[in-house]
């Protein structure tokens, strides 16, 4: 698990390889990954957008950005949390993620950027 704090608010990371959704004799590696949002802040905040910056080993980077995670903006009341887990699907068998969150305050609608944590995508054979 890797883990950050930027400006009060707390990501943490998960990964697990997919083997039964993965092909690798056609270059098609799947995982999943579980992110745990904790608003460590005295105000509540919502989860506008996302950014990500995806490395495949074989030299491809993708950036994928939208509107909240996995169809919704969360709301996260001070000391609480949101977890999600989503997916991302390699060509190759090792890679990396990272990327940011744009949070709202709710008291003012300000808005700031949170960072997500550089993770690895790594199939469990790679580890040996």
């Amino acid at each position: 698990m890797v883990t950050t704090i930027t400006q009060g608010v707390k990501i943490s990371v998960d990964t697990i390889y997919q083997d039964e959704h993965s092909n690798p004799a056609n270059g098609h590696f799947m995982f999943a990954y579980r992110i745990h949002i904790q608003n460590l802040t005295e105000y509540e905040i919502q989860l506008m957008r996302r950014q990500w910056f995806i490395f495949d080993s074989n030299g491809t980077i993708r950036e994928v950005e939208g509107e909240g995670v996995v169809g919704v903006q969360p709301i996260i009341t001070p000391g609480e949390s949101y977890t999600y887990v989503s997916g991302c699907n390699l060509k190759s068998d090792i890679g990396t993620m990272s990327g940011r969150f744009l949070m709202q305050r709710s008291i003012d609608d300000r808005e700031f950027l949170v960072d997500i944590p550089k993770f690895e995508l790594i199939t469990p054979y790679r580890l040996n």
